[in-house]
Formats: C-alpha cells, sequence, structure tokens
C-alpha cells in the first residue's frame, strides 16, 4: 500500500489542509481513533483518500453563525431539531466517511429523539452544512449523495449555495427546501450584521423571521 501526503499550496485564511491517499478503511479508523477527544479537526474520508481539514477563524466564525442561522428558523417556524455538529457520519458500506460542519435531523428528528444515531439503520441527517473557504480535493457533492443527505448546504466563506438531492445526484436550488420563504440575502446580511455584534444580528433576524412568517 503507497500512503502519499499532498500539502496544500497557497493557504487562505478560511482553514488548513493536507490530503492523505492510498488509506483503505481500516488504516482511516486507526488514524480516526489515535486522535484525541475535544479535536478541531475534521476528517474527510472518500475511496482511500483522508483529507484533515483545520479551520482557522473565518471557517469557524461561518460555520458557528450559519448553526445560529438554522437555530433561529427552526425554533421560531415551531420545528423540532436534532443537531450533530461535526459527528462522524461512517458508511463503511460505501467507504466513506465524513465531519461536516453542522447536520441537522429536521423532518426525520422524531425518528432519532433521545438516542444515539446509527447510520445502518436510520435515515441520513436531513440538512448538511459544509464551510469550505479553501479548495477541498473532494467531491463531497457525491459523498453525501451517496449518503442520501437529502439537502446539503456549502459556503465558501462569500457564496451559499443549496443543493436538494433528486435521484442519486444534487440539483442546486435559488432556495432551501426546508426554508423556502428564506433568501439568500437574509443570511448574507446576518453574517454582515454579526460581524459588528452577533447579540444585536441574532435579535434584529429573530424580527425579521417572525415578520416574514406573518405574512404567509
Amino acid at each position: 500500500m503507497v500512503t502519499t501526503v499532498e500539502p496544500v499550496e497557497h493557504q487562505a485564511l478560511g482553514e488548513k489542509r493536507v490530503s492523505v491517499s492510498g488509506l483503505n478503511w481500516v488504516a482511516y479508523q486507526q488514524i480516526l481513533h489515535a486522535l484525541p477527544e475535544g479535536r478541531s479537526t475534521r476528517l474527510t474520508y472518500d475511496h482511500g483518500t483522508l483529507e484533515i481539514t483545520m479551520p482557522l477563524e473565518e471557517h469557524e466564525y461561518a460555520s458557528e453563525l450559519i448553526g445560529l442561522f438554522i437555530r433561529i428558523l427552526v425554533g421560531v417556524m415551531g420545528l423540532k431539531l436534532k443537531s450533530l455538529r461535526s459527528t462522524t457520519l461512517e458508511r463503511p458500506d460505501l467507504d466513506r466517511s465524513a465531519e461536516p460542519d453542522n447536520a441537522y435531523y429536521i423532518q426525520h428528528q422524531a425518528q432519532v429523539a433521545g438516542r444515539k444515531v446509527d447510520l445502518s439503520q436510520d435515515p441520513p441527517p436531513d440538512l448538511v452544512v459544509e464551510v469550505d473557504i479553501t479548495h477541498t480535493d473532494i467531491a463531497k457533492d457525491r459523498l453525501y449523495a451517496s449518503m442520501g443527505v437529502p439537502e446539503f448546504w456549502r459556503y465558501n466563506g462569500q457564496v451559499w449555495r443549496i443543493f436538494q438531492l433528486q435521484g442519486e445526484a444534487y440539483q442546486e436550488l435559488d432556495r432551501s427546501p426546508t426554508f423556502d420563504w428564506v433568501k439568500k440575502e437574509d443570511l448574507y446580511q446576518f453574517l454582515e450584521q454579526a460581524q459588528q455584534d452577533e447579540i444585536e444580528a441574532e435579535q434584529n433576524f429573530r424580527i425579521l423571521v417572525n415578520q416574514k412568517l406573518q405574512q404567509q
């Protein structure tokens, strides 16, 4: 077995990445379980390639605020939520595993409430969020599509892209299927305001969401 480590050049402020190729599932599991608990790194494994992401400030800022954005929407809409954050989503049968920035059960929350999720028998999360400021060598759209994740968000520090699973592949949409009345500008405005004051941004967004719901 040949293993190569490919250093990432031209690092941006968002994150640092290291790719390791030529790993089988057993080798990936050995690396995964050797890492300490509470680590900040994210691991993504796809058919022999392991990508290790070390989030920096811009990445963590976007991840945290998008998570808050979703939580506000779910709460104001009166929905239920189970958040997995960066829990490892393992699918050995697919030879794939991922630790997204955020993952949520919304439509299927009742099926997994109060217990540990087991992807061998439970449905995948309803919504997965990935923040990728820098280039990633792993095709995450194909990875999450193979897992059957219905809705996938990607954010690169500037653009929010929304994908819905249709058949075996994702189709890009202008709006979220889960929050179809929310515009992309709402997230951009929320993130911009949060740079100055996260508390005020949260309060303003809650007011905006309530107003929009009353208009429906």
